[in-house]
């Protein structure tokens, strides 16, 4: 009986681990939250560990539909915690390797831009969207997964898709665009060069700062070129030998870390629209920070 058990125990371990990028994945979508992702795959491997392998007929549908409660659950909790949170919440910023970025759909949904697009949505149509246009999910296995029938699935999901279109970037812009438009943005900012600034940054432009009440943040939105460009010029913009402005790859896009003394201070993170910055995210607590020492592996 032991045997059959520990039989059992590694077949469940070794199904877990071959879907696990993809699971962590959902769940970060849904999140916005890598530390949450994470616990939500330990609450997912729980219950998965009990399951009767034997009765279950497409082992990845059912990971994911485990994982996709487990998040909704999560994703409510979380939505409590964000109304008592200091400043503006920004999703916590993945290292990621290259191989994402081929991956044009799923860099896209993993964006920062796109993942503060996604936080408009109510908790159910955030699964839906998810399942079904990041995952192609079919709509009878996303139903079982959110408790809905399959026509209110249909439903959710057109809403969903409506109320992102009428949000996300407009304009595409290839990596290389984005990294030459962040290049002028760095040199501009490393040089005090303040109309080189304003000739990357949208007239509209959003600066959004998350400190977390841990450490200096803008607690509001900042809006338009001039009014970030100065922000810029007083802050970043006096850098000093232990101050560095470097790129990285950040959730499938060109992004930069600022350094402090050598120690990780700031990811800034941007969204394009039209070819211009019209968004820039400045992730500074130090809790949301701990994914950006090593490549985290998203797959779809």
């Amino acid at each position: 009986m032991n045997s059959e058990r520990a039989e059992r125990t590694d077949t469940a371990t070794e199904v877990f681990v071959t879907h696990r990028n993809l699971l962590f994945t959902v769940a970060y979508e849904m999140l916005g939250s890598a530390a949450d992702a994470e616990d939500v795959l330990q609450e997912t491997w729980l219950r998965w560990a009990d399951v009767d392998l034997a009765a279950v007929r497409d082992r990845r549908a059912y990971l994911v539909r485990i994982t996709t409660r487990q998040a909704l659950t999560r994703l409510r909790t979380l939505g409590r915690r964000k109304e008592s949170y200091v400043g503006s919440w920004l999703p916590e910023p993945l290292l990621t390797a290259p191989d994402v970025a081929e991956d044009v759909e799923l860099a896209d949904s993993v964006s920062m831009a796109m993942l503060l697009v996604m936080e408009t949505l109510a908790p159910t149509e955030r699964a839906v969207f998810v399942l079904r246009e990041v995952f192609d999910v079919g709509y009878d296995e996303i139903a079982e997964a959110v408790e809905k029938s399959p026509a209110a699935v249909r439903q959710i999901a057109h809403r969903a898709r409506a109320h992102v279109a009428a949000r996300r970037p407009r304009g595409a812009v290839s990596s290389a665009e984005t990294r030459d438009a962040l290049d002028a943005f760095r040199r501009a900012v490393e040089t005090g060069d303040v109309q080189g600034l304003l000739d990357v940054l949208a007239p509209d432009v959003v600066l959004l700062g998350d400190g977390g009440g841990i450490k200096q943040a803008v607690l509001n939105p900042v809006v338009g070129a001039d009014k970030v460009a100065r922000l810029m010029y007083g802050g970043l913009g006096r850098l000093t030998a232990e101050m560095s402005l470097r790129p990285a790859e950040v959730n499938g896009h060109p992004a930069l870390i600022v350094r402090l003394d050598g120690a990780l201070d700031t990811v800034l993170a941007v969204r394009f629209d039209d070819g211009l910055i019209s968004g820039l995210y400045a992730v500074r607590n130090p809790e949301k920070l701990s994914h950006m020492t090593d490549e985290t592996a998203l797959r779809r």
